[in-house]
This record gives C-alpha cells, structure tokens and sequence, in this order.
C-alpha cells in the first residue's frame, strides 16, 4: 500500500474529529462558558495559577502528554499489522483522546483546578479516591523513572541530540522573558525560537557528544539519568511561564515543523508499506492483540496521563473556558498526527518485508529506533536531507518530548504527594513534595536494575495502568454529567471499552507474570487490580445516585478549597 494515502486518510480523519466532533462536544455536552470565571484568573498565584495564550497552553499541554509514548506504542504495535494500528489511533483520537482530555480538562476548571484524583473524592467518594490515587502515583511513578531511562538511551545512541536537547532550555528560558516580561509579539517570539532551536539542531549534528564509558564514577547512562532527574526536579518547582510553557510551546512549534517534513517527504517519496495490513506470522512469545493492542497504544489513541496534565497543570492555566476545545481536544489530535507519523515510518521506512521482519523478530521491538531509522530514510529519499541529519532531527524531536513529560511528571507527581498530605492532615510544601516524588522515581531507578535503568522493571504495568486511569478519570466526568443531568452516552461508550479492555489485559498480564514468576510485577498487577475493580463498584453506585437525583446546580461546580499550589 502506498503511505500517501494511509497518511492523507488518517489526517482528514482526526482533522474531521476536531472541526466537527469537538464542536459537538463543547457545545451540547461539556457547554463551554466564555464568562466562566477560571482558576487562572481566580487563584492567580504567578507560579502554578496563570492565564495563559490559548496557542501557548497548548504547546504546553501537547508535549507534556506527548512524550515518547505516541512514538514508542504506535511503533510498537505495528507488529500486529499497520491497519489495526491504524484504526484504534485515528477512531480512538476522535472519539477517545479528544474527548477524554476536554472532559478532564472542562472537570477541573469547574473544581478550581483540583486533580482528577481528589474530584474522584468529591463525586466517587473518599474509598474511590484513596484508590485513585494509588493509581495516579503508580502511573507517575512509572512514567518518572521509565522516562528517563528512553532519554538517557537516546542521548547515548544519539550523540549529536546531546546539544539540542540541553540548548532547548536555555532557548525556553529566553522566550519565557520574550513574551512575559519583555512583551514581544508571539509570532516574532516563535520566529525566533524556531530557527534557534534548529539551529542548535545542526550544530549537534556538526559535534556530537559522546561520554566517556565512566563519568565521576557512575556509568554514561547513570550520569545522564540522574542529571535529568535532578534538572525535572528543579524545572518542577520554577513558574509555569518562566520554563514549563515556554519550553513546551516551543517543542510543540517545532514538532509540527518536524511532522511536516516527515509528511512533506511521504509526500514526495510515496514510500510503499512493506509491513502487512494484518500480521498473521507474528513471532514466537508476541501477546494477543486483543486486548494488547489497546493497551500497547495508549498516548495517540486515548491515555490516563493526559487526564493527570489536563487536570493538573493545563487547567490551572486556562485562560477562558471555550480555550478548553483547543488546548484539549487539538492536543489529543496533535498527538494522533505523531501515532500517524510514528506508524508510517515504523513500516514504510524498510526497503523490504524482510528487512521490516528483522526488525520486529520479537515483541517489544521497534518503537523509537524504529521510528528514527525509519523516518530518517523516508526523509532522506523525499527531501534529501542526509540520513544522520534526519536521524539527529526525529531523535531530538522524540527527547524533547519525553524530557517535558518528565518535566510535567514531577510537578504532578508533587501535586499528588502534596494531595495526599493534605489528606492525611500534613501541609507539605514545594520543596519537600518535590523531594519525595525525586526521592522515590531515583529509588525505582538506581534500586531495581544496573545502570539507573530499574525504572524500565515496572514499564511491563504501564500500558494497562494508564489505560485504566484513562478509563476512571471518565468515570468521573460521567458523574458529573449525571448530576448536571447532561448526555453521557460519548463518554460512557469509551469508558466502558477501556475499562474492559484494560482490567482483561491486566488479568492476561497476572498470569504472564505468574508463569514468569515475576513476584514484584505479579503483586503490583493484584494491587492495581484490586484498586481498578473498587474504584469501578464505587463509581458505579455514584453513577447510580447520581441519575437518580436532582440536577445540579452551575454555581455548585466550584468550592473554596484550593489544592496543589
């Protein structure tokens, strides 16, 4: 099959979702307010609560889900056949993602910017939230420490990202004064920032920076993981305007850019799909499709984390309320057009089916090495661009990504550690919140694998962890709506799906790891499990009071409490 058309079918799919679907969603189901007063403007604080350039919160808010994820499942997965793939990002970023991230987000900015786990105290109760966010800390916790396990791996087997990767900060830092203190036009501002960024970009392919094999005693890959670790946890407790959105309003720029020369040269190379539609010769050990491809592809096609940063950060942020359609809902398309990219690279990138096979000899093979091999040679025969250019361009592009969810993680996993405090009666502040979430993630890491790699044990749990989160983070929405005595069948057809399909694929999981006997991953699936099937009976019986009782108020949505700054 030809990968001009695979790519010009899935664009106009998820382009359909947010110029028709979406209007549908604000209008009739969430009924977005223009006069809402938002948390923003309510608790502005300067440091978490801050109004904020609808173009620029979507930056942040685009990248902060994006990460690796969108790149790594969808490359992942294509291992089943590019067409199952292909179905679950487009249908799932149009009637999953979208919706799920513009209902966490329009839930929040009604509840002053509250967590998605502390709203699951207020609408599921407090048995339902203590669970919650059980989840919610198992989720960050994996994302924390597995990320900067893919960051680290990619500066090592990427040298020449070393320079941009690090020069990105200093840039969001200068275009951070630009638009906050100096007052320039954010067009200029973009200019600017664009053509640094890339310019550091060829630098870095111009000089690469390899580590020696031992740096002040620790590994290459120990060195880089606990840098990133420590530079998440400063980043964590900055002002959001001062790095946080500038950083992931420029990365967001720039990955459309980086789209577009990946769509530009599918364009003009028109590179044929060597993989199969479906896959009916997978290797020896791969899982079933159903329900694995549900869980494999999470970012891209619908993720619990989204509803962690809507909820989280964006929320806080939020300018006006009918911002909530564009920061939301277009951030989950943004991020079904990287699935897209990510899958046609993965399988138009190889010359042959042979060569496409020796890549994908066994699950888990593939993802972002096979995304930069594979883009970089299609955009390399569309536009010419040298092979390690490109490749220097998709790699930065990739961990600039995951290094602002990394960002986010740690500012959200403090949110949840300050959350729970509050809860057990303590008032824990920023700096020691930020402590215990390093604290932790650095523990997983350099306790459980050689090299600060140990964050990668748990990863087996995160597709089935963040699918279910995604799945009780629309539990509540469904609530909501319920009380408000609005339509909830878009919501409550995807919650139900993901939540089958996440509890069945954890259950698969149990006894994979049981077979394997893998006693940590089999205990922390039981948990979660046990968690996954109470929040469900508590939701449940609050969806039924809910329907039952009489509509509530507007003016209720909101309290006085205020969490998380």
């Amino acid at each position: 099959m030809n990968s001009l058309t695979l790519m010009l079918v899935g664009l106009a799919m998820v382009l359909a979702g947010y110029f028709l679907y979406s209007k549908f969603l604000a209008k009739r189901i969430y009924r977005l307010d223009p006069a809402f007063t938002t948390p923003a403007h309510e608790l502005n604080d300067n440091v978490d609560y801050v109004p904020t350039n609808k173009f620029v919160l979507w930056g942040h808010h685009f990248t902060s889900v994006a990460g690796a994820a969108p790149i790594v499942g969808p490359a992942v997965a294509v291992i089943w056949g590019w067409l199952p793939a292909f179905l679950w990002v487009t249908i799932g970023t149009v009637f999953f993602a979208g919706m799920h991230d513009l209902g966490a987000l329009w839930a929040s900015v009604r509840n002053k910017g509250r967590s998605m786990g502390m709203l699951s105290g207020r609408y599921i109760g407090k048995r339902g939230r203590n669970l919650f966010l059980v989840v919610i800390f198992l989720l960050l916790l994996m994302v924390n420490a597995a990320f900067a396990v893919v960051i680290s791996n990619l500066l090592i087997s990427t040298p020449s990202a070393v320079i941009p990767t690090w020069g990105a900060v200093l840039v969001a830092l200068v275009i951070g004064q630009m638009i906050y203190r100096w007052k320039i036009s954010l067009p200029l501002t973009t200019v600017i920032g664009v053509v640094a960024l890339y310019g550091l970009i060829l630098v870095g392919d111009r000089f690469p920076v390899v580590l020696p094999d031992t740096v002040l005693g620790l590994s290459a890959a120990s060195f880089w993981i606990l840098v990133l670790f420590l530079y998440a946890g400063i980043a964590s407790m900055l002002p959001v305007w001062l790095l946080l959105q500038p950083r992931d309003y420029i990365n967001g720029v720039q990955l459309f850019i980086g789209l577009g020369i990946l769509y530009g040269a599918v364009l003009l190379a028109q590179p044929t799909i060597v993989a199969p539609a479906v896959n009916d010769a997978v290797p020896a050990g791969t899982p079933s499709i159903v329900p694995l491809l549900f869980v494999t592809i999470a970012c891209g096609a619908i993720s619990g984390f989204h509803g962690m940063v809507a909820s989280g950060t964006s929320s806080k942020q939020l300018d006006k309320e009918t911002d909530a359609r564009f920061v939301g809902y277009f951030g989950a398309v943004g991020e079904g057009m990287l699935a897209l990219g990510a899958i046609i690279a993965a399988t138009a990138g190889f010359a042959t089916l042979t060569e496409w096979e020796a890549v994908y000899s066994a699950f888990n093979e593939g993802g972002v090495a096979a995304f930069v091999t594979g883009g970089a040679t299609i955009v390399n025969a569309g536009l010419g661009i040298p092979a390690s250019l490109s490749a220097t361009i998709l790699a930065t592009m990739a961990v600039l990504f995951a290094a602002t969810t990394m960002d986010t993680g740690v500012r959200l996993q403090r949110f949840v550690i300050q959350e729970a405090g509050e809860l057990a009666g303590l008032k824990i502040g920023k700096v020691v919140g930020t402590v215990v979430a390093l604290a932790v993630a650095m523990g997983l890491a350099f306790g459980a694998g050689a090299d600060g790699a140990g964050g990668m044990v748990i990863w087996p749990l995160f597709g089935t962890t963040n699918q279910l989160l995604a799945g009780l983070t629309l539990s509540v929405v469904v609530v909501i709506l319920l009380r408000k005595k609005r339509p909830t069948l878009p919501v409550l057809v995807p919650l139900v799906f993901v939540l089958v399909m996440s509890i069945y694929a954890l259950v698969v999981q149990l006894g994979t790891f049981y077979a394997n006997e893998n006693w940590l991953l089999f205990g922390m699936d039981i948990v979660i499990l046990v968690a996954a099937l109470w929040v469900v009976l508590e939701a449940t019986i609050a969806m039924v009071a809910a329907r039952r009782g009489a509509a509530e108020d507007e003016s209720a949505d909101t309290d006085s409490e205020r969490v998380g700054s």
